[in-house]
């Protein structure tokens, strides 16, 4: 079997958060999760799933599409609570351009700063409107986080606040997210086999 060229979109079994991607296999049936890197955390406490969107042609020309197709789902749900992607192209999501700003403009480092690449050869103005346009465009196609019900909301917000874990070491219990915070305060290890969910 020759690898592959393909979207994707991670789930995961327990909360309504999602990740959208593209991949180039070295290998057919390569093992792959995605590259999150300011939502790793997501990865690690949940139970992830993926699903294959669309294959392409094993080519430089399919690859260009399948960017481009990643970048058309991506780009309508940025700014979606529960889409767990924070960029696309030369879009951010306004969550980081808020740690941006709060970090004094490091995303990529000092060195991207320092040569305006990337946010940073964009003004002011540029980033809102480019920020606007994508958070407008989620609501007019209503995807994400405008295409629920104010049930679905309640009933999605309610499943991830209602869950409580265990700490497999001292039995401690909390939410995922208290769990996992209380374990790192302790000095203890963070990894899914030592927590459990119980409801």
């Amino acid at each position: 079997m020759q690898p592959r060229i393909y979207t994707y979109k991670i789930t995961f079994e327990e909360v309504p958060y999602y990740y959208y991607g593209s991949k180039k296999e070295k290998y057919f049936n390569q093992t792959y999760w995605g590259s999150p890197v300011t939502n790793k955390w997501c990865w690690e406490l949940y139970t992830p799933k993926k699903q294959i969107l669309e294959i392409f042609d094993y080519s430089d020309e399919g690859y260009s599409k399948c960017i481009s197709v990643e970048n058309r789902l991506i780009k309508p749900v940025l700014n979606d609570p529960w889409c767990l992607n924070e960029s696309c192209s030369n879009f951010y999501s306004l969550k980081t351009l808020s740690n941006a700003g709060k970090k004094g403009g490091k995303i990529t480092g000092t060195k991207n700063k320092k040569e305006s690449r990337g946010i940073f050869n964009l003004t002011d103005d540029e980033r809102k409107k480019n920020s606007g346009r994508g958070g407008l465009k989620t609501v007019k196609l209503k995807v994400g986080l405008f295409g629920m019900t104010k049930q679905q909301l309640l009933k999605n917000s309610k499943k991830t606040n209602s869950q409580r874990w265990e700490c497999c070491e001292t039995g401690y219990i909390s939410t995922a997210a208290g769990v996992v915070s209380y374990q790192k305060g302790k000095g203890i290890d963070t990894s899914k086999k030592n927590r459990k969910q119980i409801s």
